[in-house]
């Protein structure tokens, strides 16, 4: 995931309700026409919730 950039995958959330759960974050990001390469990322995130996009990008970041 850290081959993904931070900014492009909020992009692609726009619209998120949070707190949300991972599923939620990749149903979103196809909804809002993300890339098969950002969808995959956001699969792989752990599955928990995630209070802002703060959490997410600090997530993405990290692995």
């Amino acid at each position: 995931m850290s081959d993904q950039n931070p900014i492009e995958v909020q992009k692609h959330l726009s619209g998120v309700d949070y707190p949300v759960a991972r599923q939620q974050l990749v149903d979103k990001a196809r909804e809002n026409g993300a890339s098969d390469d950002i969808v995959s990322a956001l699969e792989k995130l752990p599955d928990r919730e995630y209070n802002g996009p703060n959490a997410v990008s600090a997530e993405v970041s990290k692995a």
